[in-house]
């Protein structure tokens, strides 16, 4: 007799105890496999310590293979499921689809952003909820304190240091608390101008920090917060975010160069093509987590509502604690129906308390009913996250001890961009790279600092745009390796073309990447080599020409540009798509890299070059066509209409 087939979908807090505990009751009698975009599970709370440089972002990942020993990962994101069919149809991370069959399903694909409908907020704020824009959110404010200590303008200075935080719930309130240590720390070292200070603003339409814990904890952490100098405003929210600041619901506009968003979650939007009884977005389950009229399917987490019956005529809050127990519970009744042993239990829980990390020795903890804060509160709190964890334990603890004795170093690499980690999306646990496979659309793409530019959206693996793929093309303004720079606010600064020609050799023939061996770039796409002697070109079809190479004529068939100028060996270029030979290369060497071509003419025994154009790449079938309003890389699902769902996870 065969083994039943078991599909988790997310590897989550639900859906990673689902995994664990299933491979632990089967023993072998199973065959369990789990689909996640990532090949870690994230532990969710620490990821505001990630953002302050206390932890290394490896230290909040699990290794689902690593402790996971009998459930096969596949790694992907689940585009449909056919309930008749039973089966689970996904895109890889390389854009590859696949198919999986099951007898049982777990779904248990979690949270993204919650979105409200604020104008600017999708165009110009980024949330947290993921790894990515932890890491991208670390760099951002360290790059804004360190132009705000370089800025000769004061009110530049002010605005770069000013930073929004919207939501005082456990997301939004930890982001504050730690932000503010991570910028006082940083400014200690390098002073601003006239002693200013890094400004971080609460915002919360709720009238009081952390709304959901009891009166005590919620004062405790309103108090730490105002202490360490945070702006607390409760019952304001943002009534319109644009490029340089915030239009806040009073009227008041805050001049700012960043917005994090944490006003809570809502359900992955897989659950809602499902076409079954949804409540507030979520998939509806009776109390043993299984979809009525539906035994072979199951769903946990912050994508299920699961009555809550110590509250009758309620659902449990999306929150990590419920979701980490319905994984278990999940698990044990999969189990009970394929006869591996156990009985159905409903979901029952008691509320063990929360934990708030206000950074340093600092907290807000209720265990087990018992109103803690200061010191011990931090004790108890970072106690209870080893326990917590399912792993890495011992190395975050080594962090916490040397982030006591030692300097944090506030330095930024630049390895997530802003366009990388935009607010709506339905993976916000991937971050974009330019170039990527084509996959699930995403809901309402943007431009701004949440999106990307036009050429970022299909560059068939030359990072050069639409149309563009031609070997040795210098990227399209605005996209990695280009003389275009992002700010933090998401506006595009020009670098001068004499800094990119700074240490490019001057002499010698022009040399390009085959057309079937580009050029890596920093982040996944492709880099033209630089051209020796000479400036970038820059903005292929409708740019500007590219100018200055030495001693000849302007190289001809250049598309939509003027020529190039000055070849080296006085005669023109000619080895562009539709164009005649390279002449007298210097030294009868022959032009080398050119797609297609042969050797140059005045070569001892050799033809004339016969540069055959390369056809520029086309767009998948499934992908629309390129556009302004379509962010590059992955291409994700459409996102559902945002039915708002409280809490943060």
């Amino acid at each position: 007799m065969s083994r039943p087939r078991i599909v988790i979908v997310g590897a989550g807090f639900a859906g990673y105890r689902a995994a664990r505990t299933l491979a632990r009751r089967t023993r072998g009698r199973a065959h369990i496999t789990l689909l996640n975009p990532t090949d870690y599970f994230l532990y969710l709370p620490l990821l505001p310590q990630v953002a302050a440089g206390i932890l290394e972002p490896r230290r909040v990942t699990v290794s689902l293979s690593g402790t996971l020993p009998h459930v096969r990962l596949v790694l992907g994101e689940a585009d449909r499921i056919d309930l008749d069919e039973r089966t689970l149809h996904y895109t890889g991370p390389e854009g590859e689809g696949g198919t999986l069959a099951y007898d049982r399903l777990v779904i248990a694909a979690g949270s993204v952003n919650k979105l409200l409908p604020v104008p600017g907020v999708a165009e110009h704020a980024h949330g947290f909820r993921g790894l990515p824009e932890a890491l991208y959110l670390r760099d951002h404010v360290t790059r804004q304190v360190e132009l705000a200590a370089a800025a000769e303008d004061p009110e530049s200075c002010a605005a770069r240091c000013t930073f929004v935080v919207v939501g005082a719930g456990y997301t939004g309130t930890e982001v504050a608390a730690h932000g503010q240590m991570f910028t006082d720390a940083q400014v200690r070292k390098h002073p601003l101008r006239q002693g200013m200070r890094p400004r971080w603003i609460l915002l919360d339409v709720a009238p009081r920090v952390l709304p959901e814990m009891d009166d005590k904890l919620s004062a405790t952490a309103d108090r730490v917060l105002r202490q360490r100098g945070v702006d607390v405003r409760m019952g304001t929210s943002v009534k319109e975010a644009l490029p340089d600041g915030v239009v806040l619901s009073d009227g008041e506009f805050v001049e700012t160069r960043t917005l994090v968003w944490c006003v809570g979650v809502r359900p992955d939007p897989l659950v809602e093509s499902l076409g079954l009884p949804l409540e507030e977005g979520r998939l509806l389950v009776d109390p043993h987590l299984q979809v009525p009229g539906r035994p072979e399917l199951f769903a946990c987490g912050d994508a299920a509502a699961v009555p809550d019956l110590e509250k009758p005529g309620s659902y449990t809050p999306m929150t990590a604690q419920h979701a980490w127990r319905h994984g278990k519970v999940a698990a044990e009744n999969v189990a009970a129906s394929l006869g591996l042993g156990g009985e159905h239990k409903p979901y029952r829980h008691r509320d063990l308390g929360f934990v708030v990390d206000l950074g340093g020795a600092k907290a807000a903890a209720n265990p087990l009913g018992v109103a803690l804060s200061g010191v011990l509160a931090g004790a108890v709190t970072r106690g209870y996250h080893l326990a917590a964890m399912p792993g890495n334990r011992v190395r975050v603890a080594a962090d916490w001890l040397l982030d006591a004795v030692l300097p944090r170093q506030a330095v930024q690499l630049g390895l997530v961009r802003s366009w990388s980690v935009p607010l709506d999306t339905s993976s916000p646990e991937v971050a974009r790279v330019p170039g990527g496979p084509g996959r699930r659309h995403e809901a309402s793409a943007r431009s701004g600092p949440g999106a990307a530019v036009r050429a970022d959206t299909y560059d068939g693996g030359t990072g050069a745009g639409p149309g563009k793929g031609r070997a040795g093309d210098e990227p399209a303004k605005g996209q990695p390796g280009s003389g275009v720079k992002l700010s933090g606010s998401g506006a595009a600064e020009r670098r001068s073309e004499t800094e990119l020609a700074k240490g490019r050799p001057g002499g010698g023939p022009a040399r390009t990447w085959p057309a079937d061996k580009p050029a890596k770039g920093p982040l996944g796409g492709t880099r033209a080599r630089s051209r020796p002697g000479g400036e970038p070109a820059e903005g292929r079809p409708g740019g500007e020409p590219a100018e200055g190479r030495r001693g000849g004529e302007p190289a001809e068939g250049q598309p939509g540009g003027e020529p190039a100028k000055s070849q080296p060996g006085g005669e023109p270029a000619k080895s562009q798509p539709g164009g005649e030979p390279a002449r007298n290369q210097p030294g009868g060497e022959p032009a080398e890299g050119q797609p297609g071509g042969e050797p140059a003419r005045n070569q001892p025994g050799g033809e004339p070059a016969k540069s055959q154009p390369v056809p520029a790449p086309q767009p998948p079938d499934d992908q629309p066509p390129p556009g302004p309003d379509i962010a590059p890389g992955p291409v994700k699902r459409s996102d559902a209409p945002d039915h708002s769902a409280k809490g943060d996870s």
